[in-house]
């Protein structure tokens, strides 16, 4: 089970991992002080333009996380049922989930859009009738899901080119 300073640490290698990982692509990348609850780092390119990066860390076997975040479910009579999906803030967003490894050359890296996650929790989560709490939204996604996104670094670049086409375009 992990411990409030294990998890805080495994968060703080992940935005490191990531923010270093940008460097040596040319990227200045900063984690963020205290909780931005949208995204962990602000990277920028050597223009100035800057793009905000979701990071998420673990040392197990699945990222956790809200289907209701993503989708919406209604809840009569202790059974749930989809909706639909919800209104993105950013859905362009780019996240980077790290599976850490036990030595550092085998952390992995995946590389995604937040709309990504939420098309892949619309597919996956079913309407159903949650055994233990009815009202649960508990949802995971595990690498084997993510793999498409395996080091997909690419995306970076692709998201500072269009936050610097929307700029121009205004």
């Amino acid at each position: 089970m992990a411990t409030g300073l294990s998890t805080q640490l495994t968060r703080q290698i992940g935005e490191h991992l990531v923010a270093a990982k940008l460097g040596r692509m040319g990227y200045l990348a900063a984690p963020l002080a205290g909780n931005v609850p949208l995204f962990d780092l602000l990277a920028a390119d050597e223009s100035g333009f800057t793009i905000p990066i979701q990071v998420k860390a673990i040392n197990g076997a699945s990222w956790q996380y809200k289907a209701d975040s993503f989708i919406e479910i209604e809840i009569l009579d202790d059974f749930q049922h989809v909706r639909g999906k919800k209104q993105l803030l950013n859905p362009a967003l780019v996240c980077v989930y790290i599976l850490l490894g036990a030595q550092e050359h085998q952390d992995e890296f995946f590389i995604f859009s937040l709309k990504d996650l939420q098309e892949h929790t619309f597919a996956i989560y079913k309407s159903r009738k949650r055994p233990k709490n009815p009202a649960s939204t508990h949802c995971a996604v595990w690498p084997k899901d993510l793999a498409p996104f395996r080091d997909n670094w690419g995306l970076i670049a692709q998201s500072f080119m269009a936050a610097r086409s929307t700029i121009h375009s205004s």
